[in-house]
């Protein structure tokens, strides 16, 4: 069969054509795909009262959480955050706060 490549799949397509699941067909796939669309929850950063402990970054496992040139996590890449709220569940100082999505 010749399945779509990632960036080719959208609302239009055939389910003849989607690439099976638990199959990997081309590499990169997460660099053109925004799997954070299907997101219920946000987390939102609270400057205040991060103390860069960074305990929030390995942790992610859609690694969404990126860091500056200086070692300091920034903000969330919502391209790719799914919600799930493990960033906000482990940190100590509650500076990560889950809100409602809106669309």
């Amino acid at each position: 069969m010749n399945y779509k490549k990632a960036a080719e799949i959208s609302e239009t397509i055939s389910w003849r054509d989607i690439t099976p699941g638990c199959n990997i067909y081309e590499g990169g796939t997460s660099d053109t795909v925004a799997t954070g669309e299907w997101r219920t929850m946000r987390p939102v950063l609270h400057e205040d009262k991060c103390k860069q402990c960074l305990l929030c970054v390995p942790v992610c496992p859609d690694l969404s959480i990126p860091m500056d040139k200086d070692g300091k996590r920034g903000g969330f890449n919502y391209f790719f955050c799914k919600g799930c709220g493990i960033c906000a569940a482990v940190c100590p100082f509650g500076a990560i706060e889950m809100i409602p999505e809106e669309k």
